[in-house]
This record gives C-alpha cells, structure tokens and sequence, in this order.
C-alpha cells in the first residue's frame, strides 16, 4: 500500500513538473520563438538617429507590426537591445520572432532604401527630393550643396559643383547624413567617368564638365533622345568655328524662368556670364543637372555640318536643321509665324 501510495505521489509530482515544464517552455516559445507580428506583407520601420528605445517602441506601435509587444520588450531588455539602439530602416517580414527581430535591430542589419533623382534643374529641387528618401533633412542638404568649401574639397566651383551629381537610381541605407550623400555621389561620379568615356571627351577636347554643361542645355533643348546627338553637334560646331552657342535654355536660365516659350529682345540683353547670345563659349556651369542620356548624347555627338536649328512649326517637340543662316533664317520664321497663330507670345 505504502508503496502504491509513493508511486502515485511520483507520478502526481511528475505530471505537475512536466506540466510546469511544458508550460515554461511554452512561454519561452511564444515569447522568443513564435511568430509575434501582425502584418501579412514586408513593412520597413524607420528608427530615426539619436534614438533610445522608448522611441523605438513609438515606431513599432505607430506601424503596428507586433502582436504582444510586452513580450517583445522582455526580449530585447532579455539580449540588451534596450541600451544598444541602431539607426536605421529595417524590414519586418511576416511570421518573424521576437528574437529575430531584436537580433536584427542589435545588429544594424538594415535594408537598404532605394534612391533615384532625374530631372533636377536646382539645388531647391535636388534637396527636396533626396530628403524625402534618406534621413538627412532638405536644409542640411542645401547648406551642403551651396558651400563653396564642399565644392572645393571635391575639385569642383559652386558654379561647376551640380555635374558631380549623377542622376540613376542608388541604394543607400536610409540613416545616412547629408555629408555621406555627398561622398556617394563623389565616387558614383568618378565610377561614371570610366576609361572609356574620358576617352571620348578627351576626343572633344572637353573636360568632364564641359561635356556635363553642354549635356545640360541640350537636354533643355530636347527630349527626343534620337536628337540629342544631332543637337550636340550643332553646338559643338559652333564652338569650332568660334561662334557663340545662343543657346535659348541658357537665356530662360539667365531670366530664371525655365518655363518661358518665347525668347524676346529683352531676354536676349540680359546680362549674365549663362547668357550664351551675350558671351561665347560654354556657361560657367551646367543649367541642370544632366541625364546620363544627355551626356551620352555629347560623347556620341553627331558628326554633320550643321550650325542652326530651331523648333519645328507643328509643335512636335522635334527640331528643324540648317547649314546655313539663310535656311535657318526661315525655319525659324516658319516657327514664329505658328507660334504667333497659336497666340503664344511669352
């Protein structure tokens, strides 16, 4: 009896400390290794820099990504995440742990942003935009940009400074400062500039940033890329033969009015080193930043003998060639008379 009684004691005690056991591992499960997320698709969290935890638990509440977030602040107090924040955007995946996700936190193991700018025609727009896709705030950007010590550390004058920025589409991981921006587009520039393009401008007896300052009003005379290459060699021409480029999109630059579709008198009189009636030569600067395209486009210049060009008559966006003053002379007063038919006058 008393031994019936020992055994039934033993398995009672076993029953209760498998059942304990259980239980614990079950709590270390649910709290360490079960999935805790909410989300049924990828969402990035961003944690600001200077961060401490308590803003970190903003972020997570505020994306609503976690299940129990209780638990996961045992966790990360459990591996010291709470005193080891790292900047940065992260992506939380579906079904992740807490210790996952803390483990990834520690360890900074960001996921890159992807970062694109096209079509930039000022320092204003470039800040903007770059702002609104790494950390680093549009004001910080545009005191960057418009330094003449930062410029000049890169081999560049605040005029020239704009070439270095390449437009393409980059990753960079979303906490990084105005400074580190600038030092990426520092060695994508030199990266774009490979052997065989310097040797192409070298060709031109251009530098590097007199091919981006042609490149830029050339893409403000097209979009068409077939004519960029013919647009180029007109200009180029013209600078052989010592004639100034008047270059329309150097005027509209000069008035600081990009949108304006009729060149005036007044316009042309504008005083300024961009005005290319006014002064020979290229601009001391690009008047926006240049596409890839457009660069392209003057290393791969059209060999031809042309000298004048001028917007079509039928307001295709296309232009019309001319070897001579004469023939320029009416296309262009073809484009004046349609431009007067459509009421255009400014």
């Amino acid at each position: 009896m008393k031994t019936k009684r020992l055994l039934r004691i033993v398995l009672l005690l076993g029953i209760i400390g498998f059942s304990i056991g259980m239980g614990v591992l079950y709590k270390y499960y649910r709290t360490f290794i079960g999935a805790n997320t909410l989300i049924i698709k990828e969402a990035r969290i961003y944690i600001p820099t200077f961060s401490n935890f308590e803003d970190v638990k903003k972020v997570l509440m505020s994306s609503k990504v976690l299940r129990d977030f209780k638990s996961f602040e045992r966790v990360a107090d459990y591996y010291g995440y709470t005193k080891a924040i790292k900047p940065g955007s992260y992506v939380i995946k579906p079904g992740m742990s807490n210790r996952a996700i803390v483990a990834m936190l520690k360890a900074g193991h960001q996921k890159p942003v992807r970062v694109t700018f096209t079509g930039m025609r000022s320092w204003h727009q470039l800040a903007g935009r770059i702002s609104n896709q790494i950390e680093a705030d549009s004001v910080t950007l545009l005191n960057f940009f418009l330094s003449d010590t930062v410029a000049a550390n890169r081999g560049f004058s605040q005029q020239t400074f704009m070439v270095m920025f390449i437009p393409n589409t980059y990753e960079f991981y979303w906490n990084t400062n105005a400074i580190g921006f600038i030092n990426r587009m520092q060695k994508e520039y030199r990266r774009f500039w490979n052997e065989q393009r310097a040797m192409k401008a070298r060709n031109l007896s251009l530098t590097w940033v007199e091919v981006s300052i042609l490149a830029s009003i050339v893409e403000e005379e097209t979009n068409v890329t077939d004519e960029m290459p013919i647009i180029a060699g007109v200009y180029l021409n013209r600078l052989s033969k010592g004639m100034p480029l008047q270059a329309d999109p150097t005027v509209k630059f000069a008035v600081g009015y990009f949108s304006l579709r009729r060149i005036l008198t007044r316009h042309l009189m504008v005083d300024s080193p961009y005005n290319t009636y006014k002064y020979r030569g290229l601009p001391p600067g690009p008047i926006r930043i240049p596409s890839t395209r457009a660069i392209d486009a003057v290393l791969n210049s059209q060999k031809h003998s042309y000298l004048y060009f001028c917007a079509s008559s039928d307001f295709s966006g296309r232009h019309v060639f001319a070897k001579t003053l004469s023939e320029h002379n009416r296309n262009a007063e073809a484009y004046r008379r349609a431009l007067n038919k459509e009421k255009i006058y400014r």
